[in-house]
């Protein structure tokens, strides 16, 4: 085996109440003044609040920014830049799901390197760390708040890209379940559905290890038997809890192993028609993991069995086939769309989409390489 690196923030704090011990590690830290990078709605339900409080008792200052997209765009990594560096910010807290997180570590990024953020997609292209950054996570599904990938929209070009920098890596992570409590349904089942993928595109990726594998299969198994009660009852905090751990653990394993061909197209879906991308992910995966099943049916089979089949009398194949059928029963089960065009996909789009998806820097790590005509094929499957 090759020699390998492993990504993730130096200081991760997980379970009930952990906001507070945050407020302490941030204090420790010797922070002054923080730009709370956030969105309009966890600022209109008071969780925000929540945060300024912990800071206040802390002696941290703090300024916000919660105009940040659920596609976060090239124009608000611009904004929140502009509130840093008038307002003198020594660190970065993003605070929310995968968007809040992503346009903070854009901003982040841009402060220090200087620039714009497009001069820094693809694979390590920044030369120096980004401003600290604490994320706090208020969604279980993107990990973004401890992995070292940051998606940005471009609005011009209608992609999103991909940066894939250690820089981004935050400083702390947080994962407090009761900050996940009244997170609707719909958004419950989409995050979830995201880690699910990570767990499982990392789990068949080119450059899975031992240590990605162990975090993919615990997730794997956390997310079979949570996300159906945390999406029925969002007050449950123990299925909160085994699912932020999931996805943690899911994002341990896809920081390190990387994704596949769900998240190159998800992508395109994403920025081209403005889309929910853990919907997009759920709709994709089966018809992925169906291409897939020609070189990685045994690792399927696994999956599979992770999910909870018995597969002991199973051929590869039949396993790989058991793993796509439990794939769309817990889709279906929570009400997850049926295909991209109940998205409002359109299947004159696709040449462009698979052209965007193919130039994706998370499909390198796909277990087939895909040809053009191959990934029109997918998005025609997944309408």
């Amino acid at each position: 085996m090759a020699g390998f690196k492993f990504f993730m923030p130096t200081v991760n704090l997980m379970g009930p109440n952990s906001l507070i011990d945050a407020g302490k590690d941030i204090k420790s830290l010797g922070f002054k003044k923080a730009l709370i990078v956030t969105d309009k709605v966890l600022n209109s339900i008071g969780l925000v609040k929540k945060l300024e409080e912990v800071l206040i008792s802390n002696g941290v200052a703090s300024v916000i920014y919660d105009n940040t997209h659920p596609n976060p765009t090239v124009t608000n990594v611009n904004e929140g830049l502009e509130i840093l560096n008038n307002e003198n910010c020594d660190f970065i807290i993003s605070f929310g799901g995968g968007s809040p997180h992503d346009c903070a570590k854009g901003i982040a990024l841009v402060a220090t390197n200087g620039g714009e953020i497009k001069d820094y997609e693809g694979v390590d292209v920044s030369k120096k760390p980004q401003l600290p950054l604490v994320a706090i996570n208020t969604t279980a599904g993107t990990a973004s708040e401890m992995t070292r990938f940051c998606i940005i929209t471009d609005e011009v070009r209608h992609i999103k890209m991909a940066i894939v920098d250690k820089h981004v890596t935050p400083l702390l992570s947080v994962n407090d379940p009761l900050l996940m409590l009244n997170m609707p349904k719909s958004l419950t089942a989409a995050t979830g559905m995201d880690a699910l993928t990570h767990a499982i595109e990392a789990y068949v990726s080119t450059i899975a290890t031992p240590i990605t594998d162990a975090c993919a299969q615990k997730a794997i198994e956390l997310i079979s038997k949570f996300l159906k009660p945390a999406v029925e009852n969002g007050q449950d905090e123990n299925a909160r809890d085994m699912m932020a751990y999931a996805e943690f653990l899911a994002g341990m394993a896809f920081n390190n192993a990387s994704l596949g061909y769900v998240h190159a197209m998800a992508h395109q879906l994403g920025g081209f028609y403005d889309l929910p991308h853990g919907v997009c992910n759920a709709i994709l995966l089966p018809h992925v993991q169906e291409y897939n099943s020609q070189v990685s049916a045994n690792r399927l089979k696994d999956v599979a069995s992770f999910m909870g089949v018995d597969v002991s009398n199973m051929t590869d194949e039949e396993g790989a086939k058991a793993c796509i059928n439990e794939i769309n029963s817990l889709s279906k089960a929570i009400n997850i769309p049926s295909g991209i065009k109940e998205l409002g996909a359109k299947e004159e789009d696709f040449d462009t989409l698979a052209n965007n998806a193919l130039k994706d820097a998370c499909g390198l790590t796909n277990p087939k390489q895909a040809t053009h005509e191959e990934i029109v094929n997918i998005f025609k499957k997944a309408l």
